[in-house]
Formats: C-alpha cells, sequence, structure tokens
C-alpha cells in the first residue's frame, strides 16, 4: 500500500469513529435491565459455547457484562455494567471501566462473562475495593478455538472469560486494565 492508500484508509476509519462515537444520551439501567440483559446475555453464550455451559455448572460464580461499550481514537475507553450470578441468583452488581491509550480507532460492543472457578476467585470481588484485571487471581480468556477443548478437567485456573456479542469496527479486544467495581443498584 502506498502513502496515499494508507491516508484514505486511515481518514475513512477516523471518519467513521468520529461517527460512531457522537455523544448519545445515556441513563444507567436498572438492576431489573442488567439483570434481564445479563441472564439473556449468558444463554445466547451457553447456546453458541457449550464448554462455557460446563464450566457455568462448575463455577462458584458468574459475571455478566452483557454490553461493553469501546470507543477511541488514539485514546479510547470502554464501560459497561453486569450482574454477579451465584446459584442462578443475582448476588452484586458491578460496573467495568477502562481506558487505553495506542493505535486505535473505531467502536465496538461486545460482551463478556467471568467465571469464578474457585472460593479464593469468588470473593476476590468482595475483597477487593475495585478489582482491576492483572492484579488478583489468574484469568485465562477463551477463545472459540480454545472453548472447542475446554472441559472442568483441563478447566484448572480461577478465572475463566468469555468474550461475545462483538459489533463494531476496532481491531484488538483485552481486559488489561479494567478496573471493575462494585455498584449499588
Amino acid at each position: 500500500m502506498n502513502y496515499f492508500q494508507k491516508t484514505a484508509v486511515f481518514l475513512v476509519i477516523t471518519f467513521i469513529a468520529a461517527g460512531l462515537m457522537t455523544p448519545v444520551p445515556v441513563s444507567a439501567a436498572s438492576a431489573v435491565e442488567i439483570d434481564r440483559d445479563a441472564r439473556a446475555a449468558l444463554q445466547k453464550l451457553y447456546a453458541k459455547t457449550p464448554s462455557a455451559k460446563v464450566l457455568g455448572e462448575k463455577a462458584k460464580s458468574i459475571l455478566v457484562f452483557p454490553g461493553i461499550v469501546k470507543a477511541g481514537l488514539i485514546v479510547g475507553g470502554q464501560f459497561g455494567e453486569g450482574a454477579l450470578m451465584k446459584d442462578g441468583k443475582t448476588v452484586g452488581y458491578y460496573n467495568s471501566v477502562a481506558v487505553s491509550y495506542g493505535l486505535q480507532a473505531g467502536a465496538q460492543k461486545f460482551g463478556y462473562a467471568l467465571f469464578f472457578m474457585s472460593d479464593s476467585a469468588a470473593t476476590w470481588l468482595d475483597r477487593s475495593d475495585g478489582w482491576e484485571i492483572g492484579t488478583g487471581p489468574s484469568i485465562v480468556v477463551i477463545d472459540e478455538g480454545i472453548a472447542r477443548s475446554t472441559t472442568t478437567t483441563t478447566a484448572q485456573s480461577d478465572i475463566y472469560a468469555f468474550f461475545f456479542s462483538q459489533e463494531g469496527l476496532m481491531a484488538g479486544l483485552g481486559l488489561q486494565g479494567t478496573k471493575i467495581t462494585k455498584i449499588n443498584k
């Protein structure tokens, strides 16, 4: 690709990202909305990824963020609210916030679920005052390839993360620097 083609591609991505990042009135979701969306998202994940359902049956608790919104142009950010479920019941609400910097442009929406497999991992959220992924228990990100071979026999880590329902135009996805904080609803 020559200089002019690269510049044209960059400008197109920039204009698309700017259009996607136009401010939209935002209102905080109610507890009922978060519960409904988290349960629906978890059921969709289970239907698409059977290994998630297997882990879900063994997990001590599951934290589901059904709709994380991420946008950026050099500097980016993401935000979403989710529910912590234990034995099929919601026991708490959390938000997920992250800021990033780098070569990035675009916007996307996605969900993720964290499966807490041990008692110590499950209680980490309550013991910490805002949990930053990467500073607590070990976490394994499960993609579609790994999901096919994951079973309760091969599942040996404290926490497993599944991403799902990805929509939008932004490259890369990770949890580095993401802070998860308990909120009152």
